[in-house]
C-alpha cells in the first residue's frame, strides 16, 4: 500500500463514540490501486466503493474504474451516482444501503466514499446507518471536501428543499487527499471550494489571510505548493476546532460562518443554482455586514474582508442576483429553518469582531432585514 507523503490523526473527545481519523496527504497524481489494490492486505472482507458520474469519467479514475466489470470486481463494488447537489437526496442515501444489501454485506464491510461533499456527506450517513454501522472512507476530489466537508463527522442529505436537515455524526476512518484532484475541478468549482478556505482564515490564521490577500494569482492558477498549503493548514485548523468541540456544543460552531446566510440563499435560488461556496461567500458578506451595523466591528475590518471575498470574485452586496426583493423573507424563513439554528425566538449567526475573534449571537428578522435590502 502506498505511504502518505504526510499524514496526521484527528482524535475524537472521549464519549463521542469515535476513536480517530487517520488524514493522509499524497503529492502527485491520484492513485487509487496504490492505496486499495496493492496487495491483498485489507482488514475488510467486501467494500463498496461510491462515486459520481463526473468523477468516474476523469482520467486518473479510469483504470480504477475499469477493474469493476458490470460494477464487481470480487467482493468489491462500485456504485456510480449522478453528480451534483440535486441528487444528495435520501433516495440517493438508500440507494447505497440497498447496494451494500443485495451485495449481502455484512457489518465488517468498508464503505468508501470517492467524490466531493456530497458524496462523502451520503456515503457517510448510508454508513453510519447501514446494520447500524460500518466503517467509511473517503478520498475528497474537490477543494470544498479537503478543506471542509470530508473532515469531522458531519454526514447527511438534503430534504424537502433545505440543505443537510437529516443526518448524523459519523467520522471517516481514513481520509485519503490528493491535491492535485483539484486541478481537474471546472473554475465554479474551484472557487466554490475556496470560499471555505477563505472562511477557515477570517476564523483562524491571520497568516492565511495574508497568504490569500498577497498570493492571488497563484492561488487561482491553482500552484501546487500554494495548494498544498491551504489544503493541509485548513485541515488542521478544523481537524482541531472538531477535537474541541465534536458535537458542535461550542466553538464548532464558528465553522458555520456564512452558512446560515448562505443555505438560506441555496435553498430560496434552488438547490444546485447557487454553488456552496457561493452561498458562503455571499452569506459571510452579509455576517460581517451585520457585525458592523450592530457595532461590533469596525468599518476597516469590515472592509478588509470585503476586499479579500470580491478579489476572488464573491459576490459581497446585499442581493445576490439569485434573488430578487420579493425573496427576501423567503431567505429569514429559511434561516428559521437552518439546522443549526436552536433559537426560539430570533436567529442564532456566526459574526466576527475582528481577525480571529468570532461571536455567536441571536438577532432580530430586523437585524436580519437591515443587510438584506
Amino acid at each position: 500500500m502506498k505511504k502518505p507523503d504526510s499524514s496526521f490523526d484527528l482524535v475524537f473527545p472521549e464519549n463521542s463514540g469515535c476513536d480517530n481519523t487517520q488524514i493522509n496527504f499524497y503529492c502527485g497524481p491520484c492513485n487509487l490501486d496504490e492505496i486499495y489494490f496493492a496487495g491483498d492486505d485489507s482488514p475488510y472482507p467486501s467494500r463498496l466503493f461510491v462515486t459520481d458520474e463526473t468523477i468516474a469519467k476523469l482520467d486518473c479514475m479510469k483504470d480504477f474504474v475499469s477493474k469493476f466489470k458490470e460494477s464487481r470486481r470480487g467482493n468489491d463494488t462500485l456504485l456510480v451516482l449522478g453528480a451534483g447537489e440535486k441528487y444528495k437526496t435520501i433516495e440517493s442515501v438508500l440507494k447505497i444501503v440497498s447496494t451494500a444489501l443485495d451485495a449481502n454485506y455484512n457489518r465488517n464491510c468498508l464503505f468508501v466514499a470517492i467524490g466531493g461533499g456530497v458524496i462523502c456527506d451520503m456515503t457517510g450517513f448510508a454508513a453510519s446507518m447501514f446494520k447500524r454501522g460500518v466503517d467509511a472512507e473517503f478520498v475528497p476530489t474537490t477543494l470544498l471536501a479537503d478543506v471542509d466537508a470530508s473532515i469531522g463527522g458531519k454526514t447527511g442529505c438534503d430534504f424537502s428543499s433545505y440543505k443537510n436537515m437529516i443526518g448524523a455524526f459519523y467520522p471517516a476512518k481514513k481520509i485519503h487527499m490528493w491535491p492535485s484532484f483539484v486541478n481537474t475541478l471546472p473554475e465554479n468549482e474551484f472557487i466554490s471550494g475556496l470560499a471555505e478556505a477563505v472562511k477557515t482564515a477570517f476564523l483562524f490564521s491571520k497568516e492565511m489571510c495574508d497568504l490569500l490577500k498577497n498570493n492571488r494569482e497563484k492561488v487561482l492558477s491553482r500552484d501546487e505548493k500554494i495548494l498544498f498549503k491551504v489544503i493541509s493548514e485548513c485541515a488542521k485548523a478544523k481537524a482541531s476546532i472538531v477535537h474541541e468541540d465534536f458535537k458542535e456544543k461550542g466553538r464548532r460552531a464558528f465553522l458555520n460562518l456564512g452558512h446560515t446566510f448562505g443555505h438560506a440563499l441555496e435553498s430560496v435560488a434552488g438547490l444546485g443554482k447557487v454553488t456552496h461556496g457561493e452561498g458562503v461567500a455571499w452569506g459571510m458578506g452579509r455576517a460581517i455586514a451585520l457585525s458592523e451595523k450592530l457595532g461590533l466591528c469596525t468599518k476597516n475590518f469590515a472592509d478588509d474582508c470585503k476586499q479579500i471575498l470580491e478579489s476572488y470574485g464573491y459576490c459581497t452586496q446585499k442581493q445576490h442576483p439569485a434573488i430578487s426583493d420579493r425573496d427576501i423573507d423567503k431567505i429569514i424563513s429559511a434561516m428559521h429553518k437552518d439546522k443549526k439554528n436552536s433559537s426560539s425566538r430570533g436567529t442564532k449567526v456566526i459574526l466576527q469582531s475582528d481577525w480571529q475573534n468570532t461571536i455567536i449571537r441571536e438577532v432580530s428578522d430586523q437585524d436580519i432585514d437591515s443587510v438584506l435590502r
